[in-house]
């Protein structure tokens, strides 16, 4: 099947892409008249972690390219230990496709790297997703060692996937049920898969998180320079980047609205897929230069 054939992740070809000196992974599936989405992924994610309940809806009626940075997944490179290292990679990627505009789902640490691309090339989103994720300068970033994560993050019972669905979701029988689903859709694709990331990949990234999260000057005052439309969601158990992260993004980005989530966690749009990807297309079909829609 080739990749204007496919409208899936589970069946889109991994495609790679050279610039600078570096090749980047990624697939490109679905058609329409919209903006390509490009979906930038979370802490040690690769193409393999975007859950098709997320993905494909959306694929109908844009294009939606999921792209590995570097040194993460079969991308070349080393992993860059900050955000702007991250950023010139994925504006590199973003010139390679010749790609001059597009819309953005950032989760986690994607959210991060889309907030510095908009301010290193405003022109270069016309609309904003941003989930679970914080401003530069938020508090308690992916702060793994403390206990509600990491007495999941050491159990050796949990390998792989399985230990995403204790710290992706809340302890609740209805959020745990819902993040045994969201496993059990990542195993989906059996063939042409992603390398999982190894312990470099997360040391570079702790590293970004740690300097991000430190932030420099006024508190935020970069958010006022981000103007384009913007949709902040998070789930109100996140214990990997707590929901008053998205607040403040709210709450200093000139032309945002917040969603929260219920009875969920970091993995919030993966619990909510349905509701999500109804929510995410109408904000993207909106053609008003505000936020809402």
């Amino acid at each position: 099947m080739s990749m204007k054939e496919s409208s899936s992740n589970l069946t889109a070809a991994t495609q790679f892409v050279a610039a600078g000196g570096e090749k980047y992974a990624y697939r490109r599936f679905g058609s329409g008249s919209g903006l390509p989405l490009l979906c930038l992924q979370h802490f040690m994610g690769t193409l393999d972690n975007w859950d098709s309940a997320v993905t494909d809806p959306l694929a109908h009626g844009r294009e939606v390219i999921l792209f590995d940075n570097a040194g993460v997944g079969r991308s070349s490179g080393t992993v860059p230990d900050s955000i702007e290292g991250m950023t010139t990679h994925a504006l590199a990627f973003l010139d390679a496709l010749g790609i001059k505009q597009c819309d953005v789902l950032g989760f986690s640490l994607g959210g991060m790297v889309a907030q510095q691309m908009a301010l290193e090339r405003p022109s270069v989103f016309r609309r904003m997703i941003l989930v679970g994720t914080a401003p530069r300068g938020g508090e308690d970033v992916m702060h793994l060692d403390k206990p509600s994560l990491s007495k999941h993050l050491q159990n050796p019972a949990l390998q792989g996937y399985t230990v995403l669905q204790k710290i992706f979701f809340a302890p609740t029988q209805s959020s745990q049920a819902a993040g045994a689903d969201f496993i059990a859709r990542l195993t989906r694709r059996t063939a042409d898969r992603e390398p999982a990331s190894g312990p470099a990949v997360a040391q570079a990234q702790m590293i970004a998180f740690r300097k991000w999260e430190q932030g420099s000057g006024e508190p935020f005052s970069d958010l006022a320079k981000i103007q384009r439309p913007v949709l902040v969601m998070n789930g109100v158990f996140d214990e990997m980047i707590p929901v008053r992260n998205s607040y403040w993004l709210a709450e200093h980005l000139p032309n945002a609205v917040l969603m929260v989530y219920p009875d969920s966690g970091h993995g919030s749009l993966f619990q909510f897929h349905d509701a999500f990807t109804r929510q995410t297309a109408a904000f993207l079909a909106s053609d008003s230069n505000t936020a809402p829609y």
